[in-house]
């Protein structure tokens, strides 16, 4: 990726064709395969929201990658894959589902611990509701999966007519506003900045987070309304594995009542409420973060051997 410091994220993509596009991922499995390493059994699935991509993940692959196995995807008109436009590829949330789905299939995953984040988490359980039976464990940081509670105003302004798709696809304004807009602990530092937006670097590149914008459904007419109120209905499903909810509480986007929603499907998932958190959890507590997704990792271990 043109413009990104290679020290920060030095890990190739793997590819696959879907539907005649190219979605590209990072496989820590290819890296140790070259290596002559085996692994645990275990696969970290890290799936990204908007607008980042598979280098948000670049701790966890750093964490656990040289005992488990972790797949960073990046969905279609993000990151490294390919970024066609609009009227090629449909950028709803139950395209990136499928396309979640063909990966894992393609792969043959096993023992998937879904780590997910912003509208990873939508499309991360809805891919893994249909693929129960290879699901291990779920560790999820700030996001939802049922229809809205409400709509931030700085989410709202980039939908207005007219203007909301000239300011995120012209001007970055999306983008750029969350490296600094998702941070309350900390700075993010400006090499971690250049690195998220490095994949959207013109008006082309931008059209995934101007349609994931426009994705959030207000209206039971919208298309999305359907497949979040299906996922929602879903979630009881899941809780029969080990659940980790890791919440920065000083998030304008996912506000804590999207945790306890969360908390009153699984009551026996793990808490981790990050006081002076913001919405790029990873980024601002890292070391928070990791640990929380490393006692996952212990549970569902015990948890897979009838512990």
């Amino acid at each position: 990726m043109k413009n990104l410091a290679s020290d920060l994220f030095p890990h190739p993509s793997s590819e696959i064709s879907i539907g005649g596009h190219l979605l590209r991922y990072v496989d820590t499995d290819s890296e140790k395969a070259a290596a002559g390493d085996d692994t645990s059994g275990l696969t970290f699935l890290c799936v990204h929201g908007n607008p980042t991509w598979s280098f948000y993940y670049r701790r966890v692959i750093e964490r656990f990658g040289q005992r488990d196995r972790v797949i960073a995807v990046d969905h279609i008109g993000c990151g490294r894959s390919e970024k066609p436009p609009a009227d090629q590829f449909a950028y709803t949330m139950a395209a990136h589902r499928d396309n979640l789905i063909h990966l894992i299939d393609t792969l043959d995953l096993k023992n998937v611990i879904l780590i997910a984040h912003d509208w990873g988490g939508a499309i991360g359980l809805a891919a893994m509701h249909a693929r129960q039976e290879r699901l291990a464990g779920i560790g999820l940081l700030n996001t939802a999966a049922f229809p809205p509670p409400y709509m931030p105003q700085r989410i709202a302004a980039c939908r207005m007519p007219l203007l909301g798709t000239p300011a995120v696809r012209g001007l970055n304004l999306f983008a750029r506003a969350a490296v600094t807009m998702a941070m309350s602990r900390t700075k993010m530092k400006p090499e971690v900045a250049a690195g998220l937006l490095a994949p959207y670097d013109s008006w082309d590149n931008r059209v995934a987070i101007d349609r994931f914008v426009r994705d959030i459904p207000l209206e039971e007419s919208h298309p999305t309304m359907s497949t979040l109120r299906e996922l929602e209905a879903g979630l009881p499903d899941l809780g029969a594995v080990p659940i980790a909810l890791i919440w920065g509480m000083k998030d304008w986007c996912f506000r804590p009542e999207c945790l306890r929603r969360f908390e009153s499907v699984w009551p026996e998932a793990e808490v981790t409420e990050l006081a002076t958190t913001g919405h790029y959890v990873i980024e601002d507590s890292p070391e928070e973060t990791l640990q929380a997704i490393g006692r996952l990792r212990d549970w569902v271990q015990e948890h897979l051997r009838g512990g």
